[in-house]
């Protein structure tokens, strides 16, 4: 082989596995380009019912991206549809599903079809413009299926990848072949039992008309929404929340979300942006560090300077319990219920040691994200041109930044790997000159 050549396959190689990263970075967008907002992609809203009744009936929930495990912007999660339906209102009787997603995980996809199923209101499906792969069985399994005019359905084989022998090959599609059996179990549920095999094994697409006929939806036309359409959500962190919606002036509905939006960002709970299983990234407890172990013992007037940090946080919380549980005295009983009386030197004392409790937080996040860039650099999975934007992204989407680069292999954006090493290092002009010539004082 040429330099040439060698130089042509080297650059095909490298075009290659970023090209299989790209995809891995996209996973079931496919082509399209993923966005920085979920509520791009995903979005809630409640409506009271036509009659006047100003407790919300109706739910509408839009899916209009990926089904994926990650969460995120890599897709719509079943921890994703688990904050909607919690946050819904008793009053909601009835659930419009609406739909436009390429599918993506199996059993992600199965769990958020039960998940609806288990639900107390009725969920009607709305294909509003694609209903592929896995995100058939969701709009199938749904108490009404309604095809919305120009909208298709497509439903074919589960597919996997896989590397082995033969043996692990064979294993991979005995396990294939079961998974389809559970979606053909969702299908005839549906649409009655019939031969799925050839339909599936063709990836078969349908249009509005061909999937009633088929029986896995129930009718089509046009499902109006819940209301005004209204997402809560930031770019910095991901959160769906439900906004109710009433028909009134449109200055004071304007107030009424902006106002429930902001109490809904306050009261929601923070959970890991994806629900890839698996530990998070804390696997030890943290160290206090100097600073604020020195400030709680002063301001504790703890005398042990040996205290450990457990001590340390439960006299601090023996403390606290006795500031909490103040004498029923007039003035006591003079505040608003909810409310305690605290002295001013001890909440100055208590808010500096939140501050300073924040700082060191702050700190172990930057410093362990950090560790994160230097391991990737260090193994060889990421170059030095990219670890700013990575160590950015860590900032933004920790979760799913590590699993990222789980998957990029080592020693491939920067060869790491010791490849050679030289031995009996000397600058002696005599050992040099014997090594390449042998030594004179050794000949006959």
């Amino acid at each position: 082989m040429t330099d040439k050549q060698a130089t042509l396959v080297r650059e095909r190689t490298r075009a290659s596995r970023a090209d299989d990263r790209d995809r891995e970075a996209r996973r079931y967008w496919g082509t399209t380009e993923p966005p920085t907002d979920k509520a791009e992609f995903f979005s809630a809203v409640t409506a009271p019912a036509a009659d006047g009744d100003s407790d919300a009936k109706v739910a509408t929930i839009r899916m209009y991206g990926p089904i994926d495990s990650w969460g995120g912007w890599w897709g719509i999660s079943t921890e994703d549809i688990g904050r909607v339906l919690d946050s819904l209102p008793e009053s909601v009787e009835q659930i419009v599903l609406r739909i436009n997603s390429p599918g993506g995980e199996v059993w992600e996809a199965m769990a958020i079809q039960n998940m609806l199923a288990a639900h107390r209101a009725s969920v009607v499906a709305v294909v509003d413009g694609l209903a592929a792969s896995a995100a058939s069985f969701i709009a199938a399994s749904c108490a009404e299926t309604v095809m919305s005019p120009g909208s298709m359905m497509m439903i074919h084989s589960p597919s996997s990848i896989t590397w082995g022998n033969a043996r692990e090959m064979r294993k991979t599609a005995a396990f294939l072949d079961t998974v389809e059996r559970s979606m053909v179990e969702v299908y005839d549920a549906k649409a009655g039992a019939r031969d799925w095999a050839p339909l599936l094994a063709e990836e078969t697409w349908l249009t509005a008309t061909e999937t009633v006929e088929l029986g896995l939806a129930d009718r089509t036309g046009v499902v109006p929404d819940a209301g005004t359409a209204t997402t809560v959500g930031t770019e910095d962190d991901v959160e769906i929340a439900i906004v109710p919606v009433e028909p009134d002036d449109d200055t004071e509905a304007d107030a009424r979300i902006r106002a429930a939006a902001a109490s809904a960002r306050a009261a929601a709970p923070k959970p890991p942006s994806s629900s890839e299983p698996g530990d998070t990234n804390q696997k030890e407890k943290l160290p206090m560090s100097d600073t604020i172990k020195a400030g709680l013992i002063e301001r504790l007037g703890v005398k042990d300077a040996d205290i450990s940090d457990e001590e340390l946080l439960a006299a601090l919380d023996e403390t606290l319990e006795e500031q909490a549980d103040p004498t029923e005295t007039p003035a006591a009983r003079a505040l608003p219920k909810g409310f305690t009386a605290i002295d001013e030197t001890v909440l100055a004392s208590l808010q500096e040691n939140a501050r300073l409790g924040a700082e060191a937080r702050t700190e172990q996040e930057r410093t362990r994200r950090d560790g994160i860039v230097k391991d990737a650099l260090r193994e060889g999975r990421i170059s030095a041109a990219s670890s700013a934007a990575i160590r950015a992204q860590l900032d933004t989407n920790e979760a799913g930044t590590v699993a990222l680069l789980a998957t990029l292999p080592k020693n491939t954006a920067v060869p790491v790997t010791e490849i050679g090493r030289a031995d009996d290092i000397t600058d002696s002009d005599a050992a040099l000159y014997a090594a390449a010539w042998g030594d004179e004082s050794k000949e006959d």
